[in-house]
């Protein structure tokens, strides 16, 4: 056994390498110290101490079966409570056993203040207390969980030094702390010393390393050590069967996870509520919501007791997946069956409620949920907010954010971009900015999403002076302006017609070392051929050659409608034609385009052959496609052949445009209207009107 000076003389040794860091013992001592003061002032003038701060009138074995009560009930949770506790029994005459010490100091252990843990045995050191192999195991804890397993292994070879034989909870313990730093290999290896040197690892080791191959995606290593463990003659329990599912569902694996269960169910054990859990979870993760379904109706047959965590799982993905009806009805079930919903479930419904439009239904839920007594939480509110101002009911929204405040919740950012942003849809930036600055004023700190939202509702209503004041407002701020920053501004300055700015920008974030995207070049490419600046158009195109950028068919149908626009039509065919020989295929929007440009010269015939060639390279007229041919026929005169067009593009579902309709009606109001214009009128096809 060991004596009292040789523990101590250990001690001394192995807090000479952690323990005498001044942070940790000025820190410990100095809480300790006021805390102390607390206790004996509160315990001199308060008649009436809680249970954890007792007066001096009870006896001392009253007081030390109270402290062992606190610490086994766990109902001994307030760091302060324990310090005075602890205070108290390192001044009793005598000194109580060291088993009294080691529940306090695992009690301090389990509200994971480690370095305390660190410091109180320090000061029983100082005091001549000395630690037996539970102690000492608290202690090698306490490091494990501060990332010092090498201190935590000196203190095993002391252990072992001095006689003690280490207990299978160090052991575990430091398997556990090598496994929480990853180092997996290490931990493999202590446990086959451990093996050889006659410690026989017991399933809680295992299960240890299991769980943590689990969580490193190796769940075949995991298999393997619960072969090992079924050829050592161990019967593996619940939890590291239950690991080895979740490693199995972490992967994707739940066919596989399902069959293990299936061979657990053979070999006598029986899945608990955790196992079927797990599955479920997975099995919605996955998209197999109506497996999961399935499984939790197995779980009814078997009379397994459901709880909130899995009918939460799956109203959640069936919200996910918009089947909202279907979720409010297992969220009916469950409260038939008195499990109530939490906080977590009024979210999922609500949420799923407000994807589905349903904002009425989603009002009342939230309702609901607070007559229950479930306090919704900001996210809660979020959801509303943002729906409703998506939908424009900004009005509703700001209802909800009142009724939140009241709450005494107070809105975060996410709440305030809700509204900026509905604000700025509206084209409302007034109120946007109202808002942004309420936010200001209420200690949220704005982020680059708050700018861009502003800046792209100044540029969408050409109000492009304001936002370059907010760009500038940002950069005081010190807020880094993103790539889509500048790409907002460029096509606000470009949608103005102020092309030099909007080349000037594209330079400026270059220097500020922010790397134009392939959208960037778009967006300025696009401006420039639109205002007919192609000079400049080119000279884009050649720079973005230049930089090897890999350029797109949507590159292509810009540079080609620009071309158009500025009559470089046999220029635009040949770059049209040369598209596969780049890997590129005309999109519908390309096709669209080059039928405008002959359309707009006069070349039918050509509009006519490469618009029915469009379905023989797998590419359909859209809507645009056809109003375009249809317009470039009547622009021409060539009315038969924009009716024959009309009828096609009626019988595909689709709908004459605003521009189309207005040609139709100035035709037909002449003072020669048409005849055959006016018997397409007179038949079926007069719906599409």
């Amino acid at each position: 056994m060991c004596t009292t000076a040789k523990c101590r003389n250990s001690l001394a040794f192995l807090f000479n390498h952690f323990l005498n860091d001044p942070h940790y013992y000025h820190v410990r001592v100095s809480f300790h110290a006021q805390n102390c003061y607390y206790y004996r002032s509160f315990s001199a003038t308060s008649p009436n101490t809680t249970n954890s701060v007792r007066d001096n009138v009870e006896s001392p074995n009253q007081f030390l079966k109270s402290v062992r009560d606190q610490c086994i009930s766990g109902s001994l949770r307030n760091l302060g409570d324990a310090l005075c506790l602890f205070d108290r029994v390192l001044h009793m005459h005598p000194l109580p056993s060291i088993v009294v010490f080691n529940r306090l100091l695992s009690a301090i252990a389990r509200m994971k203040n480690h370095s305390t843990v660190i410091s109180l045995i320090k000061e029983m050191e100082l005091l001549g207390i000395a630690p037996d192999a539970c102690t000492l195991g608290v202690l090698i804890n306490c490091f494990c969980h501060l990332n010092r397993v090498d201190v935590g292994f000196s203190i095993l070879a002391r252990i072992t030094k001095l006689g003690f034989q280490p207990h299978y909870i160090i052991l575990n313990t430091l398997v556990g702390g090598l496994c929480l730093q990853g180092k997996i290999a290490e931990a493999s290896k202590f446990v086959n010393e451990m093996e050889k040197n006659g410690y026989k690892p017991n399933t809680v080791t295992y299960g240890i390393l299991i769980n943590c191959f689990c969580h490193l995606s190796q769940v075949d290593v995991g298999f393997s050590i619960l072969a090992r463990i079924l050829k050592l003659g161990f019967q593996p329990h619940h939890i590291i069967l239950n690991t080895l599912v979740g490693g199995l569902c972490l992967q994707g694996k739940i066919d596989e996870a399902s069959r293990f269960v299936n061979e657990m169910e053979k070999n006598g054990y029986k899945p608990n509520t955790v196992t079927y859990g797990t599955i479920i979870n997975g099995l919605c993760k996955t998209g197999e919501t109506n497996v999961a379904i399935g499984l939790l109706r197995k779980m009814e047959e078997g009379n397994l007791e459901l709880n909130v965590v899995m009918y939460n799982t799956i109203i959640d993905s069936l919200c996910k997946d918009r089947l909202v009806t279907e979720a409010s009805n297992f969220f009916l079930e469950m409260t038939i069956k008195g499990i109530q919903p939490d906080l977590f479930t009024y979210k999922s419904v609500i949420q799923g409620l407000c994807n589905s439009k349903q904002w009425k239904e989603a009002i009342k839920l939230l309702n609901e949920m607070v007559e229950r007594k479930v306090m919704p939480d900001v996210r809660t509110f979020n959801i509303l907010v943002g729906t409703l101002g998506k939908e424009g009911m900004l009005t509703k929204a700001k209802e909800v954010l009142d009724v939140m405040i009241r709450r005494g919740l107070e809105p975060d950012i996410i709440t305030y971009n809700s509204l900026i942003d509905g604000y700025c849809l509206q084209n409302r930036m007034d109120e946007a900015v109202k808002t942004f600055n309420t936010m200001v004023e209420k200690g949220c700190s704005p982020s680059i999403v708050n700018y861009n939202k502003l800046i792209k509702g100044y540029c969408k209503n050409r109000r492009i002076d304001e936002a370059m004041n907010l760009f500038c407002e940002m950069l005081d701020n010190g807020i880094i302006p993103a790539v889509v920053t500048y790409n907002t501004l460029i096509l606000g300055f470009c949608l103005v017609g102020r092309h030099k700015i909007a080349l000037g920008l594209l330079h400026e974030m270059q220097v500020c070392g922010q790397h134009p995207v392939l959208k960037t070049y778009a967006v300025l490419l696009d401006g420039l051929c639109k205002n007919l600046h192609f000079p400049e158009a080119m000279a884009l195109f050649q720079e973005m050659e230049d930089r090897k950028l890999d350029l797109n068919i949507v590159i292509y149908s810009i540079l080609i409608d620009g071309m158009c626009n500025v009559g470089q039509l046999t220029t635009a065919k040949e770059l049209f034609n040369t598209l596969p020989t780049k890997g590129l295929q005309p999109n519908v929007q390309t096709y669209t385009i080059m039928i405008k440009g002959l359309c707009k010269e006069g070349l039918l015939n050509e509009a006519k052959e490469l618009f029915e060639k469009m379905d023989e390279n797998n590419c359909s007229p859209d809507h645009v496609t056809y109003n375009t041919v249809i317009q470039g026929f009547l622009q021409h005169n060539e009315t038969s052949w924009a009716v024959k067009y009309l009828k096609m593009m009626v019988d595909k579902g689709f709908s004459a445009d605003a521009t189309t309709t207005t040609i139709i009606m100035d035709l037909l109001s002449s003072n020669q209207p048409d005849k055959t214009l006016q018997e397409f009128f007179s038949e079926a096809y007069v719906k599409a009107f």
